[in-house]
């Protein structure tokens, strides 16, 4: 059969699959298709050959790779032996119109469950220019977030509010004053902590508002602060009035708990930028057998609204792969719908465990310092302070980005030269 491809055709939603099936994969795909548009697990007088020309789902192409002998998933159909293939589907855009939630429905939904599939992942999505169109994608991009920080060239240099929980507002500000005098661009509030009893964002936002508001006062630099604000609608939509009355420049949501529904009700809200955070991802990808590729999520949270899109980070605390990390980075600043008066990129936020050791490996893989690099413990754990850490932080990026070596910019920064010592490299072997 034709090798896999997504031509994004002027009226047809385009999606590719790994698939791992008992049956002959051919007889698979059109199960999968037949599932998600017109047909059902018997045949149905009003099917009739015009409505399947009309709305039926197309078996675009069909790829054998190799066979296993034991299903991946439970559940399947049994079988002597599973085959697995790349499989890509098509769909009319009338099926779905442009709405986002139910264009999740149709290339993913039910196919999870097929009894056919003992794997099925979803791995690309190419969607019509109509559909792009309709959304408009993120409000701020990277030109806006730059603009708002006032961080024209190189990494915006990050970290998130640490312990993650349990610091009340004043503790907050306070900390969040060294890190502004420290030359910090940007910091977000932990996941686990959006409006608590402990530090309500009613008394967090106007405490942390008061020290970088003076502080811009004085300086002429406003750091970006992104408030968790994930909640319900209504919640969301308040705290974001919240930030934006206290001259906050960003809000954080969870995007895999609120949804795409909610996620594209505050970007219509919204005046600040949003900050994308991922957490749950694992449920999606750790599993090579079920769930969703980041190249293909990316575009459905940046439809939604996002303006920066986490992407774990290389050599990082969690499961995924650096060679993963950089496809997702990647994915986010590619765009969608180029026109002239958009830009529908995301920035790619890298995190967990990054320290000074990383800059050089993200730089020379990503090919762009269109990113924020964000540092807990590689920043606040220096051994000289927060002050220091983000120094080191910003010189390992400046030695980077001039083609020096970490170790031979660290003679002329001291701090560069504590953190290399302070911090284990992850690519050390």
């Amino acid at each position: 059969m034709k090798s896999p491809s997504l031509q994004k055709s002027l009226d047809r939603i385009t999606a590719s699959y790994w698939i791992e099936t008992p049956l002959d994969p051919s007889q698979a795909a059109e199960a999968m298709a037949g599932e998600q548009s017109s047909g059902t697990f018997l045949k149905l007088a009003r099917e009739t050959g015009v409505l399947r020309e009309r709305y039926a789902a197309r078996v675009e192409s069909v790829t054998l790779r190799d066979d296993v002998s034991t299903p991946s998933l439970p559940g399947a159909m049994a079988g002597e032996v599973y085959h697995r293939a790349e499989v890509t589907l098509s769909w009319p855009l009338a099926n779905v119109g442009t709405s986002l939630p139910n264009l999740m429905a149709t290339v993913l939904g039910n196919l999870t469950e097929l009894r056919e599939l003992s794997g099925i992942r979803l791995t690309q999505l190419a969607l019509p220019a109509q559909f792009l169109a309709a959304h408009p994608g993120p409000q701020f991009s990277i030109p806006g977030t730059r603009r708002l920080t006032g961080c024209q060239t190189g990494p915006l240099i990050g970290t998130i509010i640490k312990p993650s929980v349990g610091l009340s507002p004043h503790d907050t500000a306070a900390l969040v004053s060294e890190l502004i005098e420290a030359g910090i661009d940007f910091i977000k509030d932990d996941e686990l902590i959006a409006s608590p009893p402990y530090s309500p964002l009613a008394e967090r936002v106007p405490a942390v508002m008061r020290v970088i508001n003076d502080y811009a006062e004085r300086t002429g630099r406003k750091p970006m602060y992104a408030f968790n604000i994930t909640g319900d609608i209504d919640e969301m939509r308040h705290h974001h009035d919240l930030v934006l009355e206290h001259g906050g420049s960003c809000v954080m949501a969870s995007m895999n708990w609120i949804g795409v529904s909610s996620l594209q009700a505050l970007r219509r809200h919204s005046a600040l930028p949003i900050h994308g955070h991922r957490n749950g991802w694992g449920l999606l990808y750790r599993h090579p057998a079920i769930g969703i590729d980041y190249p293909a999520y990316q575009i459905l949270m940046r439809l939604a609204g996002a303006d920066h899109l986490h992407v774990n980070g290389l050599g990082s605390k969690f499961a995924e792969s650096d060679d993963s990390v950089v496809v997702s980075a990647k994915a986010c600043l590619k765009p969608l719908l180029e026109t002239p008066d958009r830009d529908d990129r995301a920035m790619p936020v890298f995190s967990s465990a990054q320290t000074v050791h990383q800059a050089p490996e993200t730089f020379n893989a990503l090919g762009s310092t269109d990113l924020i690099y964000t540092c807990g413990g590689g920043i606040m754990g220096h051994p000289n302070g927060v002050a220091a850490g983000c120094r080191s932080i910003r010189a390992a990026w400046m030695a980077t980005a001039n083609g020096i070596s970490l170790e031979e910019h660290a003679r002329e920064e001291p701090d560069l030269q504590v953190a290399l010592r302070a911090f284990a490299s992850p690519f050390s072997g």
